[in-house]
């Protein structure tokens, strides 16, 4: 599941984003892989909540798409939430994050 708030600042707007996914997961370690930490498969490791869920909440600049996947022991998976998915240059597709912020018509 994807979760995006919207924070306004003097100067930007953020989205903060809650990635997770559900505790059906059986894994050791999840990590977010993406645009947003060059495709570190490391910088971002999910924690598993008091419900079992896979859980990481990131603020992103707001405005860009985001590629991501989930790097789960040694697997990757995409989020069946996802805003997109697009070719990525493996042979394969990556989920994709928007972070424009919705017009009032939207809300």
């Amino acid at each position: 599941m994807i979760q995006k708030l919207f924070t306004k600042s003097d100067t930007d707007t953020v989205c903060r984003v809650t990635f997770s996914l559900p505790e059906e997961i059986w894994a050791s370690e999840v990590y977010l892989v993406g645009d947003f930490n060059d495709w570190n498969r490391r910088s971002h490791p999910l924690q598993q909540d008091s419900n079992g869920r896979w859980v990481v909440v990131l603020d992103l600049p707001a405005g860009p798409a985001y590629g991501f996947r989930y790097f789960c022991d040694g697997e990757w998976l995409n989020d069946n939430q996802a805003d997109a998915y697009w070719e990525n240059p493996h042979g394969g597709h990556n989920s994709v994050l928007f972070t424009e912020v919705p017009s009032a018509s939207d809300e």
